[in-house]
């Protein structure tokens, strides 16, 4: 029984990482249809990267800093390594989309570097692995963040802000106090990516239970992807509501992005809400999206794909959602979202600031005319719609 239980959890692991690599081409596909057509085989290189190199990173040097060891009794240890690989390069995918369109593929790779091999892997030492920081202030172990709300979500949102802070807004984003539109060029594409990382998100949730071997580990699993679910579809129905009541028009990248919002929010305790709870917290996670969004363009934030409306305050949210509808400490919550946003965000803006110095991440104005597509990777993704001499 023993070995049965060792093999269930294995094989568990392992689906659960292939559905969380689904959100790779899901956050490629999501920032593919919402930059302009000029941009977007520029964002597919900056995604396929981030994976490999920060996989690799975390191969290499990442897992050893977060878990202090390779070992584990409950299940094969390289699918617990493919699991937590998995996880490392959506921190820094947050970054790279809110980021699109103005930045330097080079300079976001040395930065993957640096935030797969070490920033992210320091933050998951202290939460969920090895901790070597026990009992001091910086031990922040007694939160319970399922699946990452505030060590992955907020992690990228507050790298995100770094980035936004140092590099600029696009050109002619902002002319004159006003806020220039620029939409999306492939709503399909939106959808699609949307719907990836909504399926990936079952095994993000699903998985981080770590056990299918039990009745009493099946329902916790089971639970979790329903209310993962729910948090979604809440998100995506109060992000329509509000739109018509206040617009009389339904706009599909703010009701996608209110489910997103949504399945961020629910991802710290969707394994301890009952079935109803999530509704709320998906909900008031999409009003969230809403409210964000125009604040940040009013203080020249300049996010292209709402990264930080989605991810970083969706990502504070969920993580105090968890305290205020169960028994979790509600302080042990609080603290370890400052302590994670004093790490992440003043790592990210120093490296940021030094590597920016020798390795420009902003591309010029001309550049940014151009499009990143040819002046980058020398490729357009549709060529044809470019005008030949």
């Amino acid at each position: 029984m023993e070995n049965m239980s060792y093999v269930l959890d294995t094989f568990f692991a392992l689906f659960a990482m292939t559905l969380i690599i689904f959100m790779v081409p899901g956050f490629a596909m999501l920032e593919a249809g919402l930059v302009r057509t000029k941009n977007v085989t520029a964002v597919l290189m900056t995604n396929t990267m981030i994976y490999a190199v920060a996989s690799m990173m975390f191969l290499l040097i990442g897992y050893t800093i977060a878990f202090g060891s390779w070992e584990s009794s409950s299940m094969s240890i390289w699918a617990t390594f493919l699991f937590q690989m998995a996880f490392v390069g959506k921190s820094v995918n947050i970054m790279s989309g809110g980021v699109s369109e103005r930045t330097k593929i080079m300079p976001l790779i040395l930065f993957t570097i640096a935030m797969a091999g070490f920033i992210y892997p320091f933050i998951v030492n202290l939460t969920w692995g090895a901790n070597i920081f026990e009992d001091t202030f910086l031990d922040i172990s007694s939160m319970h963040d399922l699946a990452g709300s505030t060590v992955i979500h907020s992690t990228g949102g507050w790298a995100l802000l770094a980035a936004i802070m140092v590099i600029g807004p696009r050109r002619g984003r902002y002319i004159k106090g006003r806020v220039r539109v620029i939409p999306a060029s492939n709503i399909p594409l939106v959808t699609l990516g949307a719907f990836l990382l909504w399926i990936g998100w079952f095994g993000f949730n699903g998985g981080s239970v770590g056990s299918i071997s039990s009745k009493e580990s099946v329902d916790t699993v089971a639970l979790t992807i329903m209310n993962t679910n729910t948090a979604g579809i809440a998100g995506a129905i109060v992000a329509m509501i509000v739109l018509y009541l206040k617009y009389k028009k339904l706009d599909i990248t703010m009701i996608l992005n209110g489910a997103l919002g949504g399945l961020v929010a629910v991802t710290a305790g969707a394994d301890l809400f009952s079935i109803y709870e999530p509704i709320l917290i998906g909900g008031i996670g999409a009003m969230f999206v809403m409210w964000a969004v125009p604040f940040f363009d009013k203080l020249r934030l300049d996010d292209p794909v709402g990264a930080l409306s989605v991810h970083l305050i969706n990502g504070v949210w969920g993580t105090l959602a968890v305290g205020i509808f169960t028994d979790v400490s509600l302080w042990s919550q609080i603290k370890a979202i400052i302590v994670v946003a004093i790490i992440a965000f003043g790592s990210s803006y120093i490296l940021i600031k030094l590597i920016n110095k020798y390795f420009t991440f902003r591309a010029t104005d001309d550049e940014q005319l151009e499009g990143l597509d040819y002046i980058e990777c020398g490729m357009e993704s549709y060529p044809e719609f470019k005008q030949t001499l």
